[in-house]
């Protein structure tokens, strides 16, 4: 395949985006919740395990702990029976109670609007920050997960494509430059609901795929 220039590969970035978004029109985040407080603890939980599986055990936990303050006092043993489902209840029931405990402490148990100040929380990470800003608070965030690193590498929308230990924070900032700040979210959103549905980790169902006359991993 002969070399891209840059000028050709943005061209074919905003082609390709264009189709994901007659893919997907709506995309939406595909965790349930009501407040910015239950999407962080939300995001928090999904580490290591699907969204789905999440929005089972949520409904009990905020149920029972609506409130910052109150997560803050909970029991540990009761927090970890309800998360148990998830896998690494005892460090992620660990996380969200002194998480809980930082925003009671230090922010009125009122969830932070700034990456700056998420990312100081016990158990966040900027990804789990572009979360939260995205999709509870209309700030401009790209979360990038393993499904956005497949996707985009198999596109080689990235330059470190061929790397097997991609740096997510490279990635964030690649992409990124290339599409508007009001997209970053959706585009997020479509690059991870892309993978789940069609780019599989083990078989890409390229057939069906709308980007298969462009994209340079393509089978078909």
């Amino acid at each position: 395949m002969p070399r891209e220039s840059k000028r050709a590969l943005h061209a074919r970035m905003q082609e390709e985006y264009a189709l994901l978004c007659e893919e997907i029109p709506e995309p939406k985040c595909a965790l349930d919740f009501s407040t910015p407080l239950q999407l962080l603890i939300a995001t928090v939980l999904s580490a290591q395990t699907t969204d789905k599986r999440v929005n089972t055990v949520t409904p009990i936990l905020f149920s029972e702990y609506p409130s910052a303050a109150e997560l803050a006092a909970a029991s540990p043993e009761r927090v970890e029976d309800i998360i148990h489902p998830l896998g690494f209840y005892h460090s992620k029931s660990a996380h969200i109670i002194a998480l809980a405990d930082q925003l009671q402490e230090r922010f009125d148990g009122v969830v932070p609007q700034r990456m700056e100040e998420l990312v100081t929380l016990p158990g966040v990470g900027r990804k789990t920050a572009n979360v939260v800003l995205g999709n509870a608070f209309g700030v401009p965030g790209f979360p990038v997960d393993t499904h956005v690193m497949r996707v985009t590498g198999r596109l080689r929308w990235r330059s470190d494509w061929r790397s097997t230990h991609p740096d997510p924070v490279r990635i964030e900032r690649e992409i990124t430059a290339c599409f508007p700040p009001e997209e970053w979210t959706d585009l997020s959103h479509r690059l991870i609901l892309h993978g789940r549905a069609i780019c599989h980790a083990r078989k890409p169902d390229c057939a069906n795929c709308p980007l298969n006359a462009t994209c340079p991993s393509s089978e078909v």
